[in-house]
């Protein structure tokens, strides 16, 4: 017998047999996925009223998409005080609509860290929600003490990671905004809020900027109040702060023809804003007002930010 072709064959043998082997065990390793965040909800028991929220809202299927996410996922408890400040016994009692745009709020296009919020410190963004005119709905952050949504809702655990995006989990439901909630939430507005609350309480402005609308404010800032000789009484403080808004849902976009545009306040008088430029010129004749944020986005309204007081005539 020829020993060293038979110990050849079997060498090449057993060589063929082991590349097949490490082969097969390729193809059949199991490699591990990360999981998306209606799995991670799911898996997360102080999520549940989440999950069935989304359920009930057919919004499932969207957040199983490829996004990129970030989803501001309110706890269980956080669901039973909502439906308890808003009259509701269940998940069931809210309407489809309403659970939809509330739960669309919590929902921004993108990966968005706790990371780059603390980076940018504060300021808005968009949710998935739409506000008054079919307009994205504005959302806004504060990371000066936590990182806090709308003055209302705070990250309790942040940055848990899915395939698709981003979970924060959060402590309060947030509502759809009102013009009024983001005045209230940013302290860039606290002189405004302080003029439509303390300062004016026969109108009572927040019940009707809290009503339908739509209002487009142009909001001063508390710099802007600053550069007034003093604040007005009551009387002529509230002919000033009509001045400030138009009926209507007037967004950017319905202001970017070169140009002069005029609007009714609901004082009475018009203001004349003029584009490119982005400034207003107001009853009394200042003409360099300037709109140095434009399309703070609500649910009943716009909100842009301007950089004087306006005055009318007559305040």
């Amino acid at each position: 017998m020829n020993y060293k072709n038979t110990i050849k064959k079997i060498s090449i043998a057993m060589v063929l047999l082991l590349t097949f082997t490490a082969c097969s065990d390729d193809d059949n390793e199991i490699i591990p996925t990360q999981p998306n965040i209606v799995d991670l909800a799911i898996a997360t028991p102080e999520l549940s009223s989440l999950v069935a929220a989304l359920t009930a809202a057919d919004l499932v299927d969207a957040l199983n998409g490829d996004g990129p996410f970030t989803v501001l996922a309110p706890t269980n408890e956080a669901f039973a005080t909502f439906l308890s400040d808003n009259g509701f016994a269940t998940l069931d009692d809210v309407p489809v609509d309403v659970l939809t745009q509330v739960l669309l709020n919590h929902v921004i296009s993108g990966d968005l860290t706790s990371t780059d919020l603390v980076t940018a410190g504060s300021g808005y963004t968009n949710t998935l929600a739409s506000g008054a005119g079919n307009n994205s709905m504005s959302i806004y952050f504060n990371t000066s003490n936590g990182v806090t949504f709308n003055g209302i809702s705070s990250v309790s655990q942040a940055d848990i990671a899915a395939s698709n995006g981003v979970i924060h989990v959060v402590d309060a439901v947030i509502g759809l905004p009102t013009v009024v909630t983001f005045a209230a939430a940013d302290p860039t507005f606290s002189t405004l809020v302080t003029a439509l609350t303390v300062l004016t309480p026969a109108t009572n402005f927040v019940e009707v900027l809290q009503g339908e609308g739509p209002f487009t404010v142009f909001a001063p800032t508390d710099e802007a109040f600053s550069a007034l000789p003093a604040i007005p009484d009551e009387e002529p403080l509230t002919q000033i702060l009509l001045y400030h808004v138009v009926a209507g849902n007037i967004a950017s976009a319905n202001l970017t023809n070169p140009g002069n545009t005029t609007a009714m306040t609901l004082q009475g008088e018009d203001i004349t804003v003029t584009m490119p430029e982005a400034t207003i010129t107001d009853a009394s004749g200042n003409t360099d007002i300037g709109i140095i944020a434009v399309d703070v986005q609500a649910v009943n309204g716009v909100i842009h930010v301007i950089n004087m007081v306006m005055l009318p005539l007559q305040p």
